[in-house]
């Protein structure tokens, strides 16, 4: 048996041909649908990016835990396990976060890896003068060292082939090729894009050709993380660049489907194409994710499921699922593995044949930020009951941030090593008293607690503008957080700071 996994980042749902729109350019999602069961009712776990991939790995929630890291000496990874049990994995990928300080050892999982470098300012080419900003689509004209370095790096992407995702891509079906009459063998295919810079090629825009021959504005394809104060026509343009760059998404992924026809994996090979996390392009008069509650946009991700086993496809599926912690059991299920005591992710090969019920809620979130859960047609954030967001701590070997490790300052006096977790496999970890800055506060985290509690009906309010107020439903909702903290083994201070216990 063999596996393929292609990953994108920040891909929104709601932008997609076979969610319902109309608009985009999608064909190669849609001849996906045709060929997958796709999952009308799937949410993401631990936001954003690494954390995301840590439940891939572990099968397990951990943003109630921690906030972004490597992977602990206690985690376990799918990707390793089917390595010791003789199946081969192996990774492609641009995620630059991978090879950064909060992101490290999660690539040495992988029996083998390739990793292309040069998105989202990845600290790739070294250049000491300033770059040109004429006619540039940064952020901010290279204000910052990201953008800066941003755009010394699109000098060396002048074609579509000199672009980080044409080489994922490539790469993983390179891989394809020279494996196809092996077996036991899985494959990691992950692209950065769509997430911002939505960086693309004239060819992509071109498929949009009418908004750019009538738009005059600023060129700009890298949003803020902040509410929009652009024009309408500014916020259309923003929101065609992320569509010139779907459309790339689209073709690569319409590679590795012909690619399956080709050689006729569909017999033997499992397919999966999930994201991380989805991305507001306006809606709810924000840009981007994390500082605003994780409304539909963001949280309700598209996913797309074809397993040899049954056969299914050209499906619709119901059940509520999990890909960021249901996806490694799954693999595990599929090359005959069972997952550890630890996962609390579901195999999904009987959801995939005939809708079988995964779970009744999920709970979802970051660290620090609003505790959320879903039943499918409910959602619930629940804010902090404490203006400065506290208590609050994180537990960890690894204390890090995206770029960097933690700061002496941030470590003196603020932590002491804590009793063993339930999922630590014995090992006392490092408590640290954390969200806050030299102040003693978090503005970033400080945020969210003015959006908040809110409750949302989606089925009479599916767009998330009217929070309802239902006090048994609440209380039903209260109750699913509860119980999904419970099972995640939460940390006392985590009740508290959500005004829980």
């Amino acid at each position: 048996m063999k596996a393929v996994v292609v990953m994108f980042d920040s891909l929104n749902r709601h932008l997609l041909s076979p969610y319902g729109c109309d608009w985009t350019h999608t064909p190669n999602f849609k001849r996906l649908s045709e060929r997958t069961v796709t999952f009308d009712k799937s949410y993401v776990c631990s936001m954003p990016c690494m954390p995301a991939r840590r439940d891939f790995h572990t099968g397990r929630p951990n943003f109630l835990h921690r906030s972004w890291g490597p992977l602990e000496p206690f985690d376990d990874s799918v990707p390793r396990m089917l390595k010791e049990h003789g199946v081969s994995s192996h990774l492609v990928s641009d995620h630059q976060h991978y090879w950064e300080d909060g992101g490290g050892t999660y690539h040495t999982q992988y029996s083998t890896w390739q990793f292309f470098r040069g998105q989202e300012g990845d600290l790739w080419k070294g250049q000491v003068a300033d770059p040109s900003t004429e006619n540039t689509y940064g952020r901010n004209s290279g204000e910052d060292h990201l953008s800066r370095q941003d755009l010394i790096n699109r000098q060396f992407m002048r074609r579509e082939e000199d672009q980080p995702q044409s080489k994922t891509f490539e790469a993983g079906i390179d891989f394809i090729r020279r494996n196809q009459t092996e077996d036991n063998w899985f494959l990691q295919i992950e692209t950065f894009d769509p997430h911002e810079p939505f960086f693309s090629q004239r060819k992509f825009k071109d498929l949009y050709a009418e908004h750019y021959r009538d738009y005059d504005g600023p060129l700009h394809d890298w949003p803020d993380y902040e509410p929009v104060k652009e024009t309408r026509e500014q916020i259309e343009h923003m929101r065609f660049e992320y569509a010139s760059l779907l459309a790339m998404c689209d073709a690569k992924l319409g590679d590795v489907l012909d690619l399956m026809d080709e050689l006729e994996m569909w017999e033997d090979t499992m397919l999966a194409v999930w994201t991380d996390h989805g991305f507001l392009l306006s809606e709810h008069d924000c840009w981007a994710k994390m500082w605003m509650p994780f409304y539909e946009e963001v949280a309700h991700t598209p996913f797309f499921v074809w397993d040899p086993r049954c056969g299914k496809k050209g499906e619709r599926r119901e059940t509520l699922v999990q890909p960021s912690i249901d996806l490694g059991p799954t693999l595990l299920d599929f090359f005959g593995l069972e997952p550890t005591v630890d996962m609390l992710g579901k195999p999904l090969g009987d959801a995939v044949d005939n809708d079988t019920a995964v779970r009744e809620a999920a709970v979802f979130g970051m660290h620090g930020h609003q505790g959320n859960v879903t039943d499918g047609r409910y959602v619930y954030m629940r804010a902090s009951a404490d203006r400065e967001n506290q208590p609050l701590f994180e537990y960890t070997l690894m204390p890090t941030h995206i770029r960097s490790h933690f700061a002496p300052e941030e470590l003196v006096g603020k932590m002491a090593l804590s009793e063993p977790l339930s999922f630590t496999k014995g090992c006392e970890v490092l408590k640290i008293h954390t969200g806050l800055d030299s102040k003693g506060v978090n503005p970033r985290l400080l945020k969210i607690h003015d959006f908040g509690t809110l409750l949302y009906d989606l089925e009479q309010d599916p767009k998330q503008e009217k929070p309802l107020e239902d006090p048994e439903v609440e209380k039903r909702m209260v109750d699913l957080l509860i119980r999904g903290m419970e099972a995640c083994d939460a940390p006392p201070e985590q009740y508290v700071r959500l005004g829980l216990r």
